[in-house]
């Protein structure tokens, strides 16, 4: 079975491109590997004492993010797509590629409206980081707004 590594940030792109990648996933057969990258500074404020880290501030995030994560999982096996989900922490493309080459996978679907700068607006910083590195194939959906 073919697999289709699905990053997600949780904003309302994310949802189009599930929809997406659950329609394409029919298509060809495939199973989808939804992966969510953490920030790794997570918990970490800075103030008058400097650096402090708040370990239940990261654990409440990591908590929040894989509930995120289950109730995407199952709505995607709910439209009859096989799926499973993954949460990890590091530099969001690095980890994403590491991830798609240790699955095999055969996809990566990846949306293409960033959160900053002209180009960036454009096709998305971490978009491009993924494209410019990946050797797997990288599908890229247009998530602008529609107006």
């Amino acid at each position: 079975m073919k697999k289709i590594i699905l990053p997600v940030d949780f904003s309302d792109n994310s949802y189009k491109l599930v929809d997406y990648a659950i329609s394409f996933a029919k298509e060809i057969q495939a199973s989808i590997l939804l992966i969510h990258v953490a920030a790794t500074d997570i918990g970490f404020v800075i103030g008058d004492m400097g650096f402090q880290y708040f370990p239940e501030v990261e654990e409440n995030e990591m908590k929040y993010e894989l509930k995120e994560l289950h109730k995407i999982q199952e709505k995607v096996i709910a439209e009859g797509v096989e799926c499973s989900h993954i949460l990890k922490q590091g530099l969001p493309s690095d980890t994403i590629l590491e991830f798609a080459n240790e699955k095999s996978a055969d996809y990566i679907v990846v949306g293409s409206h960033g959160r900053s700068g002209f180009y960036d607006v454009l096709i998305g910083s971490l978009t491009k980081e993924i494209t410019k590195k990946s050797t797997i194939p990288v599908l890229v959906v247009p998530c602008h707004d529609e107006h």
